[in-house]
């Protein structure tokens, strides 16, 4: 699997990242340990996790099963505080429960989501900073954020001294386009490296959806049926049918086009990809090697404008 420096850090990840925000939900721990080895031995490198996973769970699977199933040292271990606000006490509280669940000191990138209007954006840089200088992080990124908060924070860290944003996560994929006109934009002026994650539109873009919701889909999930459903309209309709008509003449599955199609988008670092089991991962992994011809790129390029 090919590798990419995150932004301008000298942190290598791989092009594709494993999501687990499944675990400890629809996926338990024996399904998550072969998901991670079949990841680990494709070349994987970068896994991605977050406190809110399943409330907690998906990070313990994840200590459990690193080392115990892969060795630390084979994996770029990123955790995402969420729901913590901007304040420094809250956030490195919330950093410091995520390293108990995983069973490490440290973790290799540790991302903050959201931007707190009701704190001074400078304290939460702080936290930042000071996670990096305790040891408890190797790199500082930001989910969830607009161009101009990536921005913010990115410019007070640089001019504040050694510690750096290397990172920004967002969803991304035929159907959500939205960071295009302002936070790409913005990544690319501050050198920051950029996570994709939901590149299959949450589903939608394998066509599981296209003649009603099958029972073992995340849409029919009590807990994922909003999650998905935000991408379940007469115009992801229209970008479901492009994907499957390129999938049929590229003798592929939409999977791969969907997910192949991010891959090849030049401001994308790695694209964090989720799987409910090591199945439907093995399919995912089949996409980086699937190339587009132009006119085929073009094609989704316009179907997918007004996603």
């Amino acid at each position: 699997m090919d590798m990419r420096y995150l932004g301008r850090s000298g942190l290598q990840v791989s092009r594709l990242a494993l999501g687990t925000m499944t675990w400890g939900r629809d996926t338990d721990a024996d399904a998550a340990a072969a998901a991670l080895e079949a990841f680990v031995e494709a070349g994987g490198t970068l896994l991605d996790t977050a406190n809110v996973y399943g409330d907690g769970a998906a990070e313990t699977i994840v200590g459990t099963l690193v080392p115990s199933v892969v060795p630390r040292a084979s994996v770029v271990l990123s955790t995402t505080t969420v729901g913590a606000g901007g304040g420094r006490g809250s956030l490195l509280a919330a950093l410091d429960g995520s390293l108990a669940r995983l069973g490490t000191d440290h973790v290799d990138l540790w991302q903050v989501h959201g931007f707190d209007a009701a704190v001074p954006f400078e304290e939460t840089c702080s936290a930042l900073s000071l996670a990096v200088s305790s040891g408890r992080c190797r790199y500082i990124g930001v989910s969830g954020m607009t161009g101009w908060q990536a921005a913010t924070l990115a410019a007070w860290l640089r001019a504040g001294g050694p510690v750096t944003l290397v990172s920004a996560q967002a969803e991304y994929s035929l159907l959500d386009r939205s960071g295009e006109s302002t936070l790409h934009p913005a990544l690319a002026a501050h050198g920051l490296g950029f996570l994709a994650w939901a590149p299959l539109g949450r589903g939608v873009l394998t066509g599981k959806y296209r003649h009603g919701t099958p029972a073992d889909s995340r849409g029919a999930s009590p807990h994922f049926t909003r999650y998905v459903g935000r991408h379940r309209t007469e115009q992801a309709s229209r970008v479901v049918e492009a994907v499957v008509t390129a999938a049929d003449g590229l003798g592929t599955s939409p999977l791969a086009v969907a997910c192949a199609w991010v891959l090849g988008r030049p401001e994308v670092t790695s694209v964090v990809i989720g799987a409910r089991d090591r199945t439907q991962l093995l399919a995912s992994l089949g996409a980086e090697p699937v190339e587009f011809p132009a006119e085929i790129r073009s094609a989704q390029d316009d179907v997918s404008a007004e996603a």
